[in-house]
């Protein structure tokens, strides 16, 4: 009995999903410039052309995931409360992120910095324009509510610090105290302390070293 349009859509989608999730893991173990389409064909358990077939070149592949990412940091949108809530909320949700995906952080640190790969995300990034400006401008809208001199900067200083944290937290995540630091940024903003911690490993302040 053939298969229906929607059984068919169905497993196109899980092929599609299964080669970007080998991609991630490949990409994440290699390096981006190390990596070649046989190491994901081979990861994701699918023929060359399938690949080929959704992605034509491995640029196309990053593009993608690069593309989720940045989805992923447009959750902050969907929060609500009060001003300092909200800005509660995207620490909190940051730090989160950065220590539950650390193979994607990873990925998309490299991509954005590597001359090779630069263009790739500043494409990616100029396609979601849009997305991006109504999360500057979510960003901004706390700041003006808080008070703020000039939340454009703000807003600035806001991703900049938690971008950065994001960086140390991939590059030492078994040394890197999440806790503390959310602590810390919490305290800086005039927010509460929280009482309850993260449900993510957090070391105790010591010194940041790889293992």
């Amino acid at each position: 009995m053939p298969r229906s349009a929607s059984t068919n859509r169905e497993l196109r989608e899980k092929s599609r999903e299964r080669i970007l999730a080998a991609a991630l893991e490949v990409f994440a173990e290699k390096g981006y410039e190390a990596a070649s389409i046989s190491d994901v064909t081979q990861r994701a358990g699918v023929s060359r052309g399938l690949v080929t077939y959704y992605f034509a070149t491995k640029l196309s592949l990053a593009a993608e995931l690069l593309d989720r990412w940045l989805d992923g940091i447009g959750a902050i949108l969907d929060l609500t409360g009060t001003a300092d809530e909200r800005l509660a909320g995207i620490i909190d949700g940051t730090l989160m992120a950065a220590a539950s995906t650390l193979p994607i952080q990873r990925l998309a640190i490299s991509l954005m910095m590597q001359p090779t790969t630069h263009p790739v995300f500043a494409e990616v990034e100029s396609a979601k324009s849009t997305r991006v400006t109504q999360i500057e401008d979510a960003i901004r809208s706390i700041f003006t509510e808080r008070g703020a001199a000039d939340p454009a900067v703000e807003e600035m200083l806001l991703r900049a610090t938690l971008e950065g944290v994001t960086v140390k937290l991939a590059i030492y995540p078994d040394t890197f105290p999440v806790e503390a630091v959310r602590r810390r940024l919490h305290a800086s903003y005039g927010l509460p302390i929280p009482t309850t911690p993260l449900p993510i490993a957090s070391p105790p302040v010591d010194r940041l070293r790889a293992r």
